[in-house]
């Protein structure tokens, strides 16, 4: 069974009717998961609810007080903007912690089954800086269950994949300073927000950023991965695998100039389980919502055999 993290509850973060970042993403991507016929090997779980768990402590580990607290207040003030394209709703802070504790259930998940696991959750998390939010994101919620996996009995190293078609700015600003933490991602070139260059390899050469140029496809991943990824990440012999998986690279979507396939993401799966098991996919970007559920379906299936 590949268990699959998701509330209904994560609906409730308001971004507006024309926001890309919307909770029909979440819906698209649960029907076409039940759709499958392989549905009834994917096991629907409810993340921890965060009265039940100390999820502060992990989100102060990445995160300011003086940040943490301004989502808060907004929050609790009935909402706004923490940047023009971020937007915060009166239930946006509880719902950004539930996110987190999902996160923090799928590295939990992961660990005890030496098997993957999927994180259907939102608001994303790979933009957000350790003081500001933005790009959608509220929390880091990939370097916050690095952090906490890092915690656990017998992890000594963690790598997060960013597969997102967007640089994830926050996760490597966090992450770069971290021996223990290696971060890759391919990302499309001069594509928001306009970091992750070539030659940022961390404090520890623990960074890879590959920029993908507009209008690749999946030969051109290929040789990514393979000339790139591969060695970076089997290199560094990580204990759990993060994937930061978004889907805005496909062709399909509004936001980007890739010219990737829905299926093209099952064979990233593939190659992240030649690394290895331990795998936690979380959900980041992605705005079809047609190639964003199909997506989603690709990457699971190879991770049921």
């Amino acid at each position: 069974m590949l268990p699959v993290i998701y509330s209904d509850d994560f609906l409730l973060h308001d971004t507006g009717y024309f926001h890309p970042e919307r909770p029909g993403r979440l819906t698209a991507i649960r029907e076409a998961l039940t759709a499958t016929p392989w549905a009834h090997q994917l096991e629907w779980r409810q993340p921890t609810a965060v009265e039940q768990r100390p999820v502060m402590p992990m989100v102060q580990k990445v995160h300011t007080q003086s940040y943490i607290e301004a989502v808060r207040k907004l929050a609790n003030r009935g909402g706004g903007h923490i940047d023009a394209d971020t937007p915060i709703s009166h239930r946006t802070f509880e719902i950004a912690l539930l996110a987190v504790s999902a996160w923090i259930d799928g590295v939990d998940q992961v660990l005890q089954s030496h098997q993957p696991a999927f994180v259907l959750a939102r608001p994303p998390g790979h933009h957000a800086m350790s003081d500001r939010g933005m790009g959608f994101c509220i929390f880091s919620n990939a370097a916050i269950a690095a952090h906490y996996a890092l915690e656990q009995p017998g992890i000594e190293r963690v790598a997060i994949l960013d597969w997102d078609v967007h640089h994830g700015n926050g996760t490597q600003a966090i992450v770069e300073t971290h021996p223990q933490i290696a971060y890759c991602s391919l990302h499309e070139s001069f594509n928001y927000p306009g970091t992750g260059s070539a030659g940022e390899k961390g404090r520890y050469n623990n960074v890879l950023n590959i920029p993908i140029s507009s209008g690749s496809a999946i030969a051109d991943y290929d040789l990514a991965f393979q000339q790139q990824v591969l060695p970076f990440l089997t290199d560094f012999h990580p204990d759990l695998l993060i994937v930061s998986a978004g889907y805005d690279a496909n062709a399909a979507d509004p936001l980007s100039h890739i010219a990737l396939q829905p299926e093209d993401f099952g064979i990233f799966s593939q190659y992240c389980l030649q690394v290895t098991r331990r795998i936690l996919f979380g959900l980041e970007g992605g705005y079809d919502f047609d190639a964003l559920s199909q997506s989603v379906v690709a990457t699971l299936k190879p991770c049921l055999s």
